[in-house]
């Protein structure tokens, strides 16, 4: 796990209760993990971490933009990026971090470094497919695009006397119940 310093929580001198952290995230974080995937990146992240005797609960919230190349037209646009992620913190004899929902952490630890957790949850925030905004209103001209409006296949009308008549018949048994 990539640990980041600044991303630490040191928890032991906080009193019981709620207590907030901000962080503003750019490329260097991606950076750091060696994720290239963003042209840039702009994210703002709350974390209320809830400290209770027995256990830390902690909230991230993302809200931001990162900059991504379009997988249809291959230009840059940005990515509206809202995510939230819940983790539990534990304490028990040695660091385990199995359950994606659960950190157990050891009993002497003072603080949580929750760098990879912002990381995964961000680069999930991102949707697998990455469409430009103006491929899917139509506003955006580009070689790529008008290739492939080009080359899409046309559509062919189905005709009523192509269809084989005993459908119709088949058809009829599941509307006569």
């Amino acid at each position: 796990m990539m640990k980041l310093k600044e991303y630490s929580i040191p928890f032991s001198g906080l009193k019981q209760g709620k207590h907030s952290f901000e962080y503003n995230i750019d490329n260097k974080f991606f950076e750091s993990f060696e994720y290239n995937e963003f042209n840039d990146a702009n994210i703002h992240v709350e974390v209320q971490l809830n400290k209770m005797s027995t256990m830390l609960e902690l909230e991230m919230k993302a809200e931001g933009t990162v900059n991504v190349f379009c997988d249809v037209s291959s230009e840059a646009y940005d990515q509206p990026i809202n995510s939230t992620l819940e983790l539990v913190v534990k304490f028990g004899e040695e660091y385990n971090d199995e359950n994606e929902e659960i950190l157990i952490i050891p009993h002497g630890e003072h603080q949580v470094n929750i760098s990879q957790y912002l990381y995964e949850m961000l680069v999930l925030a991102v949707p697998s497919k990455r469409i430009h905004p103006g491929v899917l209103d139509g506003t955006l001209r580009s070689k790529a695009v008008d290739k492939l409006q080009e080359l899409q296949p046309k559509e062919e009308k189905e005709n009523k006397e192509d269809i084989d008549p005993r459908w119709d018949a088949l058809k009829k048994l599941i509307t006569d119940k």
